[in-house]
């Protein structure tokens, strides 16, 4: 039997009858696979059933029903645990430790588990869970890769939360296309989340990443499911930040931070101690900010190098910072502070791994370079908090009483934050609340000798 071949997008899903190098919707390079065509069944007539309407205001009073998984940054990120019925995607770098964190999630639910994996044996199972100290009766492992058998197993035994590791390996026998295409993912994750509404249960999906960083399939597959959870982390780092990129049932704004060690992973109770346990006091260019992430402050070093260049063009190299924001920082140095940073190279980075995407960081990150420019050290009972607006004005920004308080808890003595910032600061004797205009003038403050 001859089959109908088109070619499908693995970024976007757009689909064409040929091969094209550039994708036309995502202007991704090589991303189209050859996939086969399903052929339409012919069309049966349907009993007609009366639909069922409920009113939303008697629903309202029902309350809603989430499974701890007893991981409280896992849970933050969840918004309060997994809710029943819901289907919740984990991508993230090969290794960087989806499996790991899905597996003591598992430990420590107290609901039955069922474990599906396509990529171990049920012997590697165990040999990993006794490396993590995982030994629970309520996990069920099941080493299949049929979604027919998986789906039937669910129905049989009625697990609470179902992991399913890999969605990659996962495949529906109906369709002729290989395991990990996009029409598999895409069909595999539907029947998933009928069967997760149909059984009430909690069903995680671990899926891989592209090279570029994107959860590998097309972008419907992140529309399928109700959450969609980014795990990352630098291999250089022994740190992991688990974050929200889609969340039906709470806020996309939180994050949460494992340490990776031998034994699996530990959550970071103080983030802010671990980012800065390694700063050295006594070095230019170096700068302590406060971020807020979700609802939780952390207090973070800016390190900023600047060096002359050599050739005509000199480099920009940002670390866990936007490469824009950083050129627009610079040309506001250069032009409201009077530094001539047009012939310097200038690298920036955010110690520890974490990538900011705030704006609450450009005071910090614009002294840390004029610090280095300059050679003059910033001393290191600075916290320096605030937004740099194109005219040189430092802007107020949100949350700025959570921000003080955390840099009070650690025993910082001067804190700079914008002169319109408004709220009820709660300072203790020893704390120097200073606030600034202008670029300029905090320049003026935090280098003088």
């Amino acid at each position: 039997m001859k089959h109908k071949i088109k070619y499908v997008c693995s970024n976007c899903g757009f689909e064409s009858l040929k091969w094209l190098g550039k994708c036309p919707t995502c202007d991704n390079w090589n991303t189209f696979t050859e996939e086969f065509v399903e052929e339409k069944k012919k069309a049966q007539k349907r009993k007609f059933v009366e639909p069922e309407l409920a009113k939303i205001s008697s629903q309202m009073n029902e309350l809603e029903t989430r499974i701890k998984t007893n991981i409280e940054e896992f849970d933050r990120v969840l918004g309060g645990g997994l809710v029943t019925g819901s289907v919740v995607l984990i991508g993230g770098d090969p290794g960087i430790g989806k499996s790991t964190l899905v597996l003591q999630a598992a430990q420590k639910i107290s609901k039955d588990v069922m474990y599906v994996t396509g990529e171990e044996s049920v012997n590697q199972i165990n040999i990993r869970a006794r490396r993590l100290g995982v030994n629970s009766e309520k996990i069920s492992v099941m080493t299949e890769t049929d979604l027919d058998l998986i789906i039937n197993a669910i129905e049989k035994y009625n697990p609470q939360v179902v992991i399913i590791d890999s969605i990659q390996t996962t495949y529906k026998p109906d369709l002729d296309n290989t395991a990990g295409t996009v029409t598999q993912i895409r069909e595999c994750t539907s029947e998933l989340m009928q069967t997760a509404k149909k059984k009430d249960c909690a069903i995680l999906i671990v899926g891989h990443v592209t090279k570029e960083g994107m959860i590998a399939g097309p972008k419907v597959l992140e529309h399928i499911v109700d959450t969609v959870l980014q795990f990352e982390g630098e291999r250089n780092y022994s740190y992991r930040i688990l974050r929200a990129q889609k969340n039906r049932f709470g806020s996309t704004n939180e994050i949460g931070i494992f340490e990776m060690r031998e034994d699996g992973l530990h959550e970071v109770v103080n983030p802010s101690i671990i980012f800065l346990s390694e700063r050295d006091k006594q070095i230019t260019g170096s700068v302590v900010t406060a971020s807020i992430e979700g609802t939780r402050p952390i207090l973070l070093e800016v390190q900023a190098l600047v060096t002359p260049s050599s050739y005509g063009n000199p480099q920009r190299v940002a670390t866990g910072f936007d490469y824009r924001r950083l050129s627009i920082l610079l040309a506001v140095l250069e032009k409201r502070a009077s530094l001539r940073l047009s012939s310097q190279n200038v690298f920036l980075n955010m110690a520890g791994g974490l990538r900011i995407d705030e704006p609450a960081v450009d005071l910090a990150v614009c002294c840390a370079i004029a610090s280095s420019f300059s050679d003059k050290i910033i001393k290191n009972d600075f916290v320096l908090i605030g937004e740099v607006g194109l005219g040189g004005e430092v802007r107020n920004v949100s949350h700025i009483e959570k921000r003080i308080q955390e840099a009070i808890k650690l025993g910082f003595k001067k804190i700079v934050i914008p002169k319109n910032s408004s709220g009820n600061f709660k300072l203790q004797n020893a704390i120097e609340l200073i606030t600034t205009e202008n670029i300029k003038e905090t320049l003026n403050i935090v280098l003088r000798n």
